[in-house]
């Protein structure tokens, strides 16, 4: 499937809406779950997702409009979330995050990207050359693989409990 902005918005629009499905009332025990000592929580991917909202996808849409490939993308850490959300609760937390989302779409919309745009250049910090159309499949993508590690993480919590029928439920493995 080739990207299409439309279709990429239908995602990155419904994301914050699948997170509070998945999240909003859930106990400490999901929300903290991980799969490894080092892996995310669904709170991490949570914040990890806010700040990304905040410092990395719109404003790299911004430079790549206003100056091309001549100026570097910002370095993102990935871990630069964590005092976000310290100290809140889950319910603010997904209520922030879909008030972000909201206004980088409307942003997006604002700058009138289009399709005649994916072409233009931009330069990743440590990718090298990459496109306008590459940064929003990207951010579409990134939003699908957080979601799929929520839930994932949240299944591995019953790793064990599922007995002989781990064997047929693939999430686990």
């Amino acid at each position: 499937m080739q990207f299409k902005l439309d279709q990429g918005i239908e995602v990155l629009a419904r994301t914050p809406a699948v997170l509070s499905a998945l999240l909003r009332g859930k106990s400490e025990a999901w929300l903290n779950a991980r799969k490894t000592a080092d892996s995310f929580s669904p709170m991490d991917v949570l914040g990890h997702l806010m700040h990304g909202e905040m410092t990395d996808w719109i404003q790299r849409v911004r430079i790549i409009l206003e100056h091309r490939d001549t100026l570097a993308f910002e370095p993102f850490d990935r871990f630069a979330f964590q005092d976000l959300i310290a100290g809140k609760t889950v319910e603010e937390l997904l209520d922030e995050f879909a008030e972000l989302r909201r206004r980088s779409l409307r942003a997006l919309e604002e700058l009138g990207v289009g399709e005649e745009q994916f072409a233009l250049p931009g330069r990743h910090p440590e990718f090298g050359s990459v496109t306008l159309g590459n940064l929003l499949a990207t951010w579409v993508v990134h939003d699908l693989g957080h979601i799929a590690q929520v839930v994932k993480t949240m299944a591995s919590e019953y790793r064990d409990a599922v007995g002989p029928w781990r064997a047929s439920t693939t999430i686990l493995d």
